[in-house]
């Protein structure tokens, strides 16, 4: 598995010595836990059945979305970026450009 900039490397099968695995993997669960909450909050849960932690043969963390449906890769791709277009008004609660209840920072 690589990315078109190389910088993703093929899964951790052979495990090689000195690699950090468990540092790498437990940063991928993190994360995926995180998304999977969202996706629970957005009701897409059920869309992202393959939403697993994984590692590189480097002990890289890695999140594997698993295969979706197009509808599903559609939706979460608007979400980013309707996320990125609130942000860039700076509209998005938490986000630097607000304050704690979501108006603009002064």
């Amino acid at each position: 598995m690589t990315d078109r900039r190389g910088v993703v490397a093929k899964r951790a099968e052979d495990l090689l010595p000195g690699a950090p695995y468990v540092r790498g993997w437990n940063r991928a669960r993190r994360s995926a836990g995180i998304l999977a909450d969202q996706l629970v909050l957005l009701g897409l849960d059920s869309d992202f059945p393959g939403l697993a932690a994984d590692v590189n043969v480097f002990g890289d963390g890695l999140v594997q979305l698993g295969t979706v449906r197009p509808e599903a890769a559609e939706l979460l791709a608007k979400l980013i970026k309707a996320g990125l277009e609130a942000e860039l008004r700076g509209t998005v609660v938490g986000s630097p450009m607000t304050t704690r209840h979501g108006a603009p920072a002064a």
